[in-house]
């Protein structure tokens, strides 16, 4: 591929990614990962850090992503921001953990790992159970930043903001769903800070990184997705209130169990 028709498949990545969430409120990262993974395949690179370079360069996508997001729903008055500053320390910790733990693994486990992960979030796409609200009270701070630490641990490991997991713990504790949505949009902003920066920084020494990386993060894949998904993200914003968002979320989950599973079995 030339380097025009790389930067015409990244933009459209982006766009697929941002109208995404915008329309259906998936997380940009779980349509990123797999959909880098297939263009570096369509390229025919062939390196032990593909997967690590999908994960990496999502987060660095989310951290402009989540930015954007957060902004919007604090005009609205819709962040919790006690809620944010508590977790905000598990969630950097957890994230910089997590990118370790992925440094330390092989590209076909980490790959699976993802797959199997991204499976359960098209399985409560699928099958979404009974709002948990009002089941249990809200953690103190030590019990919020815990529970940080395990959120961004796991994001950071499969490239996502942490809105699958942040938003159901959320909603439990008896956050009213609009405010745990804008609050999750709030916490995804540090996570996705440290750990674009935690595989930066894991990635120095990692052999056969791809060309124009920043350790792990593939800067000029990141530039292209961000442009292109920040000027989608609106249109599907838009879109939502038009199309039966419902019935094409559980598209989506067909989709990603299909991706999950191929991700899963499939060869790198």
């Amino acid at each position: 591929m030339s380097h025009i028709e790389i930067v015409l498949v990244y933009l459209l990545l982006g766009s697929a990614a941002g109208l995404l969430a915008g329309l259906l409120g998936v997380g940009g990262g779980i349509v990123l990962v797999p959909g880098l993974l297939l263009v570096f395949a369509v390229q025919g690179i062939d390196s032990p850090a593909i997967v690590h370079t999908a994960i990496a360069t999502s987060l660095a996508c989310i951290v402009f992503t989540a930015l954007s997001a957060t902004r919007a729903h604090h005009k609205r008055g819709a962040v919790d921001w006690a809620i944010v500053l508590r977790m905000t320390p598990g969630l950097m910790l957890g994230a910089g953990l997590g990118t370790l733990l992925a440094d330390a693994l092989s590209g076909v486990v980490l790959q699976r790992v993802f797959g199997a992960l991204a499976m359960l979030i098209a399985l409560r796409l699928l099958v979404p159970s009974a709002t948990p609200n009002g089941r249990f009270d809200l953690p103190n701070a030590p019990g919020l930043a815990a529970a940080g630490g395990l959120i961004g641990a796991v994001s950071s490991l499969i490239g996502i903001g942490g809105g699958s997991l942040t938003v159901p713990f959320l909603a439990a504790c008896r956050v009213v769903m609009v405010r745990a949505v804008a609050t999750s949009s709030a916490c995804g902003l540090p996570l996705a800070v440290a750990g674009t920066v935690g595989y930066a920084i894991t990635g120095l020494d990692a052999p056969d990184t791809l060309p124009g990386s920043a350790g792990y993060v593939l800067l000029p894949a990141a530039a292209c997705i961000v442009v292109a998904s920040m000027s989608c993200a609106p249109l599907g914003a838009r879109l939502a209130h038009r199309l039966p968002a419902n019935g094409l979320k559980r598209c989506f989950g067909v989709l990603l169990f299909v991706v999950s599973l191929r991700l899963m079995l499939g060869p790198v």
